[in-house]
């Protein structure tokens, strides 16, 4: 591990993720440099090229840090739908905490990485609905683009109605049910 002559600690590759999504979450993805992050570690800015290679790499961990965050509802035996509202709402938490990590993350799938325990999470919920592995994929994809518009909508303010909060609450709450409406009609 680096350790800085300012710092006299040794610099961890989870202080910089952690960093790094603190400032996001300030100034959003195009604010972050590697420049800043040294900065805001106290750090030479090379320091940071001991730990990972590219701002690119820097934003994928970031992403799987905040992936590991999520709340993903347990494989307890609670029925399908729940466990689908469960993760909708956990997916819109962590995009409400971080909406530009997010926004980003929806136009550069790449940091996203496919591997992950949200994807693995779905595919039991469709499958415990009765979707079939020849659907999965597009189930999965369908209610992926639900969720995600309804957080885009959200986040850039473009649901915004004279309704407020409780409105846009309500309306995911529907969007929710559609989703488990359909599920629950599919039949191929």
């Amino acid at each position: 591990m680096a350790v800085s002559a300012h710092r006299g600690a040794p610099l961890s590759p989870e202080e910089i993720y952690a960093t790094a999504l603190r400032l996001i979450d300030a100034g959003g993805v195009e604010g972050l440099s590697m420049r800043k992050l040294a900065v805001e570690l106290d750090v030479n800015p090379m320091s940071l090229y001991h730990h990972i290679d590219s701002k690119t790499t820097l934003l994928q961990r970031v992403c799987a840090l905040v992936g590991a965050q999520l709340s993903l509802p347990p494989d307890d035996g609670a029925p399908w739908p729940q466990q689908l509202r469960a993760l909708g709402h956990a997916c819109r938490a962590s995009a409400r905490r971080h909406p530009s990590l997010w926004l980003y993350a929806q136009s550069h799938p790449e940091v996203t990485g496919s591997d992950h325990r949200l994807w693995r999470a779905l595919d039991r919920i469709l499958t415990a609905a009765g979707i079939g592995p020849d659907d999965l994929a597009h189930a999965r994809k369908a209610l992926f683009a639900l969720l995600s518009g309804f957080i885009l909508g959200e986040t850039t303010g473009a649901l915004d109605e004279q309704g407020g909060a409780a409105d846009l609450d309500e309306t995911f709450e529907s969007s929710l049910d559609f989703a488990i409406a359909g599920l629950a009609a599919f039949h191929r």
